[in-house]
């Protein structure tokens, strides 16, 4: 399976929920959202390693999402792409976001997802997480 393939097949996981699979595809010491700022937004904290993946989807668990539209997945080699249109409601503060989200997948040479992420209005998540 190409690197392309692992991230459509990663969004299909989301779809219906298979989290198990996501992880599977992740290097052990995976950065998640590698090089961004901690803007206290829970769900887009910086972080290593599959634990911290675990506690993201944690708090995205507890979103109702109104809208999560994969608009595109493109790549070459070792980065993929994904161009999606995201809303949700933050169940636990009441807040919301409608943004179009870009995800950067960064692979190691083995196959696996070595680095993500997020790439979106970040005043929208700021504002939502309050």
């Amino acid at each position: 399976m190409s690197n392309l393939d692992t991230v459509q097949a990663m969004y299909e996981a989301f779809g219906r929920g298979d989290i198990a699979f996501i992880m599977e595809q992740l290097a052990e010491d995976v950065r998640w959202e590698d090089g961004a700022l901690d803007h206290g937004v829970p769900w887009l904290t910086p972080g290593v390693g599959k634990d911290h993946v675990m506690g993201f989807f944690g708090h995205i668990g507890g979103f109702d999402f109104k809208r999560f539209d994969i608009q595109s997945v493109s790549g070459d080699g070792d980065i993929v792409v994904g161009v999606l249109s995201v809303a949700a409601v933050v169940t636990t503060t009441g807040g919301s976001f409608d943004n179009l989200e870009i995800h950067v997948w960064r692979f190691n040479p083995q196959g696996k997802v070595a680095a993500f992420n997020h790439v979106l209005d970040t005043v929208q998540h700021v504002a939502a997480a309050r």
